[in-house]
């Protein structure tokens, strides 16, 4: 086998390895941040963070291993906020 044949075929064996590498990975989740300036017990809140979950359900997301939803509820307070956001 000559060196330039013997290149090739390193080559070409190589080529496709990344590209099986990356298939065998999974799909990472995907992640929704929700950040309420109420607090959790405020039932206006409780209603809009009810409507918004049933609004992404009605769309095909629910919240299982595809989909990670995470709420922060600040109760109005600005240094919390700033430190969620």
């Amino acid at each position: 086998m000559r060196r330039r044949d013997f290149i090739a075929l390193l080559g070409g064996a190589a080529a496709p390895w990344p590209l099986k590498v990356r298939a065998q990975q999974p799909d990472p989740a995907q992640r929704i941040g929700v950040l309420m300036a109420q607090p959790a017990s405020d039932p206006e809140a409780e209603a809009f963070y009810s409507v918004f979950m049933q609004a992404l359900n009605k769309l095909g997301w629910t919240a299982d291993s595809a989909l990670q939803v995470d709420v922060r509820w600040t109760s109005g307070e600005a240094d919390r906020i700033e430190m969620f956001a």
